[in-house]
């Protein structure tokens, strides 16, 4: 199926994943960037942002999320890409690196690796996320999206420096987050999952030093999954991007160097 994306740079293929509930905008702040070296797509999961749903019938799950990008990329002439996801965007970038279908794999924050309190405690963080996008509308979110006031009460869940925010930006997030057909499925379809095999491929694994979604002890056990060291991002959320972007750029290019 076709998907909604940007493309920006020329070099070896570099494919970024969004979050639940959010979409490939997420990546701007970034995608400069890591457009000097590579030749970047940031994409629209199926039934997220501005790409159509999954055709009747097919669920909502990390397997037809994930399927859907290859089968875009490949449409696209892409072969073997480096992929870097934050979020459910992340734990799909893992479970390509275990399938080996891409290059590397780069995961800001993913998920997969929390207890069963902390996994409770983020489904519940993202359906009142999701219901205050939906009860936010016009001169509301107009005005939360202008005052910094606004900004923290909106984004503080998710970043740590959410006045670097432009309003429109956040304006655009909160209409993706409302408007977001697969977003009930998907987390449904997460009711529970734990860490995806182990990877064919080399990975990074970053977390948010002041993540409050997927708080950073969960990055002790990506650690432990992965046998190697999991970078803090220092002064940063859940959405790294946005609070740190040159900072998120380097250790996504470190990560994918060829």
């Amino acid at each position: 199926m076709e998907l909604a994306y940007d493309r920006r740079g020329s070099g070896s293929p570099l494919v970024l994943l969004h979050g639940i509930g959010h979409h490939r905008q997420g990546w701007w702040p970034v995608l400069e960037l890591l457009a000097e070296r590579h030749d970047v797509i940031a994409v629209d999961f199926p039934g997220f942002g501005e790409s159509p749903p999954l055709p009747a019938g097919l669920p909502y799950t990390t397997e037809t999320l994930g399927t859907a990008v290859e089968e875009f990329w490949t449409w696209l002439g892409v072969k073997d890409p480096h992929v870097a996801g934050n979020s459910l965007g992340g734990y799909i970038a893992l479970d390509m690196a275990s399938r080996g279908v891409v290059c590397t794999a780069a995961a800001l924050s993913p998920a997969g690796f929390w207890s069963r309190t902390e996994h409770l405690y983020a489904r519940t963080v993202l359906r009142l996320l999701r219901a205050t996008a939906e009860a936010t509308r016009g001169e509301g979110a107009a005005a939360l999206a202008s005052s910094k006031a606004g900004k923290a009460v909106a984004l503080g869940l998710l970043m740590a420096k959410p006045s670097r925010v432009p309003a429109d930006a956040m304006l655009a997030a909160v209409e993706a987050l409302r408007g977001c057909v697969g977003f009930d499925a998907t987390l449904d379809a997460c009711a529970w999952m734990g860490p995806p095999p182990p990877p064919k491929v080399p990975i990074t694994i970053a977390w948010g030093e002041h993540d409050r979604l997927l708080p950073r002890r969960q990055a002790v056990r990506a650690a432990r999954w992965s046998q190697e060291r999991v970078m803090l991002l220092s002064g940063c959320g859940h959405l790294p991007m946005s609070d740190d972007p040159a900072l998120v750029a380097r250790v996504i290019l470190d990560s994918s160097r060829d």
